[in-house]
């Protein structure tokens, strides 16, 4: 009898102890907040059998009467009985967005000159390094130079060739902070001219994939993720850009160890301003009246399910196409934003002509269930036919806030 007791007593403890495990891996792993359409109720995840309850009266009647913009707090539980977690929901307009798909190109200007890399200057009397000496650092953003704007790669050049080695004051923002530098240029002995010892750039292009068109902001979102410059590797602040059309010519297969990418051109004519390059991709404002294509409903976070979906993308010339995937990982808590799913091609017409995700595809769009999911954000280079991609439901929201921010400066 003692050891049926053990026995029994053990087993009551190992199941509550897999209860406390379940209860701390959902509270980690689930969200803190959740967003609903108008009208509709929070759905959560059955196959975990997660439900979702009221805290309180003053949440029922806030509830019973949501409409958007409005937020309000709720229990989630597991099986009905175990607390997980205390969550916000917020209320969102319903709509539909054009679904994309499309490649586009990426004009964009930097907000001043970055700074991609330092060098010496070889003086008559050796190597001089004024710029790294006086505290000039890669990734910098030169703004200007004693009191004058520079925005391209000849006025810095020209500014540090009329100072004749006297002092100059570079005005400098580094993460997010403008202060001023000052120090001599100093005279190249094989060009006999001032130098101060920086490469610096002004401008870059490339090709995307178009998410979405959202015809209730007019903004165009693509690429999932921030243009970055191809040495430093920091987000380029823009000071002018646009989105532009593009053609696809040709692929070069992604490998293992080698990410692929597609080889294209820009067309003629515009799409219009670009307005925002952030983590969460780059937004432009449409201008050539509304863009032509299936509309198709948001998918929140929580309804994104493991198992198959679809990509629409191209990979020749203009027109996109419908291929395989199989989203395999949903992560609420991605702190990027833009790895919040694992998606694997499973399309042997893709993956024969790509290899797998290439760059060029970055923006691609995912459906499933007849609802944007995501779009494609990076490629595994350890195996290209996996890759992270951002939740629909974050480039909305980031277009949205875009469109507020360029209405405020507008008016």
């Amino acid at each position: 009898m003692k050891k049926t007791i053990r026995i029994f007593t053990g087993c009551i403890a190992l199941v509550c102890a897999g209860i406390l495990v379940a209860i701390v891996y959902w509270t980690i792993q689930l969200p803190d907040s959740y967003q609903v359409e108008e009208g509709s109720t929070l759905y959560v995840d059955e196959t975990i059998s997660l439900s979702a309850s009221l805290q309180s009266d003053q949440a029922v009647s806030r509830s019973l009467d949501a409409s958007v913009g409005d937020t309000y707090p709720l229990k989630l539980h597991w099986l009905g009985i175990f607390p997980i977690k205390d969550v916000t929901v917020s209320v969102v307009e319903k709509g539909s967005v054009v679904l994309g798909g499309i490649p586009f190109g990426i004009k964009l200007y930097a907000d001043g000159v970055m700074v991609v890399s330092l060098s010496g200057v070889d003086t008559s009397i050796g190597n001089r390094y004024p710029a790294k000496n006086a505290g000039i650092k890669v990734g910098d953003q030169i703004l200007s130079i004693d009191g004058t704007a520079v925005y391209t790669n000849e006025d810095v050049s020209n500014a540090v060739k009329r100072s004749a080695g006297k002092k100059m004051t570079f005005h400098v923002r580094r993460d997010g902070i403008e202060f001023d530098v000052s120090f001599c240029a100093e005279k190249s002995a094989t060009e006999n001219c001032y130098k101060v010892g920086v490469w610096v750039r002004d401008s870059s292009a490339g090709i995307g994939t178009v998410t979405f068109y959202d015809p209730a902001t007019n903004v165009l979102g693509g690429l999932g993720h921030a243009v970055c410059d191809v040495d430093t590797g920091e987000v380029i602040p823009i000071s002018s850009g646009e989105i532009v059309p593009a053609r696809i010519y040709g692929v070069n297969k992604s490998e293992v160890g080698t990410p692929g990418e597609l080889r294209g051109g820009f067309e003629s004519g515009t799409f219009g301003p670009l307005l925002k390059n952030c983590d969460r991709g780059v937004y432009a404002k449409l201008d050539a009246g509304t863009m032509l294509g299936e509309h198709l409903p948001i998918m929140l976070k929580q309804e994104v399910k493991t198992g198959s979906a679809k990509i629409y993308t191209t990979v020749s010339g203009s027109k996109p196409a419908w291929y395989d995937i199989r989203i395999t990982q949903v992560r609420y808590r991605d702190t990027t934003g833009t790895r919040s799913m694992v998606v694997e091609i499973t399309d042997s017409d893709l993956l024969a002509a790509t290899g797998g995700i290439v760059q060029g595809m970055s923006g691609t769009p995912i459906v499933q269930n007849g609802k944007l999911v995501g779009a494609i954000t990076h490629v595994f280079v350890n195996d290209p036919t996996k890759g992270y991609a951002i939740f629909a439901e974050t480039m909305l929201e980031t277009a949205q806030s875009v469109s507020k921010e360029w209405l405020k400066a507008a008016s």
